[in-house]
Formats: structure tokens, sequence, C-alpha cells
């Protein structure tokens, strides 16, 4: 494409044969026909910004004759063409209003609701989780958090993908210091994966994948509930029963409180290091955190680091 003029000459051009005109029907077929060819062409000219609005245009035409799988795949292009555009100017560090994000943003939305009105919820949750990681990408933690967790809603028939969703969430949440956010998404995890997990015959034990998922989380809620303290009067009951396992009472009693997916040794020393924020004591922290930081994941190092900065914080964590 030439220049800015061209693009629109030729975009009107199709469009006014949309309007109504006297004992004549529009054409919207032949308009949504010509709207892809204009978006292919510009596409492979990498004019990806006005490739999506006419991708968007082919879409309302495919809404207007009432064909849902066609307008999903044409909002799905439009909205993929505009985030393209979107975090190519990102990448290069382009100045930017952020239009095409916004749009993208807009169509990716419409997209979703369609593909699950057609009961497509497969494909609605891959557009959630293509424009949350490129939301992520960007920077934009938030954001990509709401789509994350709308995915692990449309995942519900698949509980690892949507553990896998609910995980990217919890991670979005940290980054955003939403500590509180980040441990309902991880108590959501750990009874997603309780009630869906395989048990051994005898003990229901669960096993598998699922037990390292229930103690992956385990161990971050309680990081998160060290740092996040919660006033007693609104503790969760699910949270108050993780944390009465990791009491000075449960020290007489290992085998009957602690975690069945723990290792005997992660078990103590987490015990020992809510002990040690009972009783404000910095320096065993310190050393309980050498003694972790290889037993830990990335997101549960980062919460026990923050946790021991604001403990030797003047003003402490308020216990």
């Amino acid at each position: 494409m030439e220049n800015d003029a061209e693009f629109w000459a030729r975009y009107r051009g199709i469009s006014s044969k949309l309007r109504r005109r006297f004992l004549r029907k529009p054409n919207l077929a032949e308009a949504g026909e010509q709207f892809g060819h204009l978006s292919k062409e510009l596409k492979q000219q990498d004019c990806l910004q006005y490739a999506g609005f006419c991708s968007l245009a082919q879409a309302r035409c495919e809404q207007a004759v009432m064909n849902g799988l066609g307008e999903a795949e044409t909002l799905t292009e439009a909205a993929r063409l505009l985030l393209r555009a979107e975090v190519d100017n990102w990448t290069l560090h382009l100045p930017s209003l952020q239009e095409a994000l916004q749009s993208s943003c807009n169509a990716f939305n419409c997209a979703i609701k369609v593909y699950t009105e057609l009961r497509q919820t497969t494909m609605a949750a891959s557009l959630c989780l293509d424009l949350a990681q490129s939301l992520k990408l960007m920077g934009k933690d938030g954001e990509a958090c709401v789509f994350f967790r709308r995915a692990a809603e449309l995942q519900y028939e698949t509980p690892f993908a949507s553990l896998h969703s609910l995980g990217q969430a919890a991670s979005c949440c940290l980054l955003t210091h939403d500590y509180e956010g980040a441990l309902t998404l991880y108590t959501t995890m750990q009874q997603v994966a309780e009630e869906k997990a395989p048990r051994l015959p005898g003990n229901n034990a669960p096993v598998g994948a699922f037990q390292d998922i229930i103690a992956s989380n385990e161990i971050s809620r309680v990081l998160l509930l060290m740092l996040v303290q919660p006033p007693p009067q609104h503790l969760a009951p699910e949270h108050a029963r993780t944390l009465e396992n990791y009491a000075w009472s449960a020290l007489d009693s290992p085998g009957h409180a602690r975690s069945q997916c723990l290792p005997e040794e992660l078990f103590i020393l987490l015990q020992s290091v809510v002990m040690a924020c009972q009783e404000k004591d910095v320096e065993a922290l310190r050393v309980l955190q050498k003694e972790l930081w290889p037993l830990l994941d990335k997101n549960q190092n980062d919460i026990l680091h923050l946790l021991i900065c604001e403990m030797g914080h003047p003003s402490g964590l308020g216990y």
C-alpha cells in the first residue's frame, strides 16, 4: 500500500457496497470477500494494523449474514494482526498510543465470546492464552492475569491445562504485588488438584503429577500466608487448617500433621519458617533460606526473599 490515502480510498469503496439502496439489499458476501482480499494484500506488505481493520470489517459482514464460525475466524485473524502490530512497536520501542492493542483486545474478547457461544471452548481458551502471553511479554501483568484466569475457567474439562493457566495467573499476581490475589489462586489450584487427583487405596494419598501440584501449592500458600498475615477474623477456614499443620503443637505429632505430599525434610523446614515468623527471628529465616533455596521454585524463592526483607524492615510485618 503506497500511502494511507490509498488504503482509506479502497476501504471506503468496499464499505460503500454495504449501504442500503432503494429496492436493493447490500451485497454482504461480496463486500466481506473484498475486505478479506484487501486484508491479505496488506498483510503481505506488512501493514498489519490496516490488515487488522479490514479483517474486522470482514467479521462484521460475517456477523450480518449469521455466519458464526466465519465471524469467529475473521475476528481471530483481526485480533492477531492487531496484536502483532502492537508487539512489533513494543519490540522496536516505538512511541505508541496503543490503539492497536485496545482494538486487538476488543477483537479477542468478541472472538472468545463467539467461540464460547458455538461451544468451542478449547479455541476460546487458546485465544485467552495467546493474548495473556503477549500481554505478559509487554509487561502488562495485571491485564494478562485476567485472561489467564478466563482461560482456566474455559478449561474446566481439562484439569491439567486449567491448573497451568491458574499457575500463570498466580505468577502475574506476584509480579504486580497482589499477594492476596496470588494466595486465592493457589488455594483454588489446591482445591482443584485435590478434587481431581487419583488416590492410593488405603491411605488415600494423591499420586502422580497431581501430587506434585498439591505439594508445590502448599509451599506457596504457607509462604504467602506468612507474608500476607491475614487477621484471625479474616482467615479463611482452609488457610486456618493449613497453618494448624505447621503450628508448634504439630511438632509432637508430625505423622498426624504432616502433609502427605511433602517430603519430611521439606515439611520440617517449612514448619521452622512458620515458627521463625511467629518469633520474628530474621536470622533464623536467613539460615532456613539457604537450606530451602534449592528445594523451591523461582516464585517461592522470591516470596521467601520478600518475607525476609519485610521482616527485616523496622516496621516489621505487623505480627
